[in-house]
């Protein structure tokens, strides 16, 4: 199975440099060496999606890590919007946050999000966070994008 999903890109919606560079390098610990297509902002995220700029490609499988805090839309709305989109709903999507609001989290669940982890402040307790989401993304399957 990991090498069906050696395919899969993984989208990343993270504001933070350091955090993503940690995602990247932690991934990368854990043999998890997938290309990863990295967002600042939400409309950045919703951009690439909707192929406003060159984005999402039929065929291809992606896995979505989003940060819910970030400029201009945040990653509920992207979140949103991905799930009321025919084309878009059947992409993965991990919350990737600092917020444990248990409202937020619902929300998100409801809202259609495949799981939620809360980033811990400590930078070894994110590492362990990251590294096992890499073990998991190994295991895993992801349908492919259907064509429009």
């Amino acid at each position: 199975m990991a090498d069906e999903n050696s395919a899969v890109t993984i989208l990343m919606a993270e504001d933070d440099d350091g955090h993503a560079l940690l995602v990247q390098q932690r991934f990368e610990s854990v043999g998890v060496n997938n290309p990863i297509i990295r967002f600042r902002t939400g409309q950045e995220t919703m951009n690439f999606l909707s192929g406003t700029t060159p984005g999402i490609e039929p065929g291809k499988s992606y896995l979505l890590l989003l940060d819910i805090r970030m400029p201009g839309l945040d990653g509920i709305e992207v979140l949103r919007r991905m799930k009321a989109d025919a084309r878009l709903k059947r992409i993965p999507v991990v919350m990737l946050t600092t917020t444990d609001d248990p409202r937020e989290i619902a929300l998100c669940y409801d809202l259609g999000c495949s799981s939620y982890l809360t980033k811990p402040v400590e930078f070894d307790k994110f590492a362990e966070v990251i590294k096992r989401l890499g073990l998991f993304l190994n295991i895993i399957r992801i349908s492919k994008i259907k064509a429009a």
